[in-house]
């Protein structure tokens, strides 16, 4: 069984490398905006699993008729002062961003969606959402300048990482560390779970 990560994120990779998986990596090139656009004023947690089931749905479009797979699609974004942000792309974004975060708490609403391939055929499909509460401290102007020299913020949703840089402006979360990192591996189980694959079957190295 091939288990596919729709996906460009190391982040997302390295969580499920660490956790026994040996993903293949299949890019979307989903439009996210265009995804978003299409839907009629969503709910946050409606967002993100649309935007991961477009990025399953189109690498198994990608992929045709290849006999036994599992895809998993995965989005992120922050809802922060009433509002859903994603990757800041620009420096100017990124200092805005965290001006109006620092001190505050979020929420980052992960999504995942699951499609089971056998025999070249769409058999299961799975989606859910995973929400962490995330504490952001108050980093000084001189310290949001050099982490937004590094590049790192400006192509993770919400701007910030837990497992790099950002790491040292988060006072702490409430819920999922992996999930914050990209992929939660408790709902991505649960979802394999009810595509009828075990996560252990999945395992590239013996349990330990």
């Amino acid at each position: 069984m091939r288990f596919v990560l729709a996906s460009q994120s190391p982040a997302r990779l390295g969580v499920l490398r660490s956790a026994g998986f040996d993903p293949s990596v299949v890019v979307s090139g989903v439009d996210e905006d265009a995804v978003a656009a299409s839907l009629t004023d969503p709910a946050p947690e409606e967002l993100v699993r649309a935007l991961a089931a477009a990025k399953a749905e189109a690498v198994f479009e990608a992929l045709g008729g290849h006999s036994d797979l599992v895809i998993v699609g995965c989005d992120s974004m922050l809802s922060i002062n009433g509002e859903m942000v994603g990757k800041p792309i620009t420096p100017e974004a990124a200092r805005e961003r965290w001006a109006s975060m620092a001190g505050k708490t979020g929420e980052l609403l992960t999504g995942h969606a699951i499609i089971r391939v056998e025999n070249g055929e769409r058999t299961k499909e799975a989606s859910g959402t995973e929400g962490t509460t995330v504490r952001f401290g108050t980093p000084s102007q001189e310290e949001i300048e050099a982490y937004i020299a590094s590049g790192e913020p400006l192509q993770v949703a919400g701007g910030f990482t837990l497992d790099g840089l950002g790491g040292w402006f988060i006072e702490g979360i409430d819920g999922d560390f992996s999930s914050v990192i990209g992929i939660s591996l408790p709902l991505t189980r649960r979802l394999l779970t009810e595509v009828g694959v075990s996560v252990i079957d999945l395992w590239t190295r013996p349990a330990s």
